[in-house]
């Protein structure tokens, strides 16, 4: 296995350990719980990078990073809604939009067909990586000003998911029509 592919498999690691944080009360929890998924979500932007700079991205790669990225705001999501810290609605949406996006891709790569991802479905992740933060720090520093950031973040995710999903079948959609 190479770096990028241990780097991935160190996020994959991560998600129960972040999601336990999530649950555990104790002075800065959140904090450290923020941290960790921070930390989870980084190694998204460092595997890609160790990929490209070695000339190492793998089959294996390409599959499991995606992936990894679902299942850590799958599961955070899921964590969240539990502890009554996000809609359900809003997690649906999100993983609605992620298990559609996933299957499309399993169907393009049937038949051979590797669809990077686009500059949307990236605002996607970026922007939801933010507003899972702000939620899981319980909107700290803007409670301190009374802005609700947090939830704002959370909305412009949702949005910003649609679109992407959207967006992304709208440029894809030709594919399902393939005869195979």
């Amino acid at each position: 296995m190479n770096l990028a592919n241990k780097i991935t498999s160190i996020r994959i690691a991560l998600v129960p350990i972040v999601t336990s944080f999530l649950y555990i009360e104790f002075s800065y929890s959140e904090f450290v719980a923020a941290a960790l998924f921070i930390l989870a979500a980084s190694t998204d932007t460092i595997d890609g990078y160790y990929a490209r700079k070695r000339n190492e991205v793998t089959k294996f790669g390409k599959f499991i990073d995606p992936l990894a990225d679902k299942l850590l705001v799958i599961a955070t999501l899921i964590a969240l809604v539990e502890l009554g810290k996000v809609a359900a609605w809003i997690a649906i949406v999100i993983i609605s939009r992620e298990v559609i996006i996933t299957g499309f891709r399993a169907i393009a790569a049937s038949d051979g067909i590797v669809i990077a991802a686009g500059s949307w479905g990236k605002a996607k992740t970026t922007v939801q990586i933010i507003a899972i933060v702000a939620i899981i720090l319980e909107n700290f520093p803007f409670r301190l000003v009374s802005f609700p950031f947090d939830s704002i973040a959370i909305y412009v995710a949702v949005l910003i998911t649609i679109y992407s999903g959207i967006d992304y079948l709208k440029d894809n959609f030709q594919l399902l029509n393939n005869k195979s």
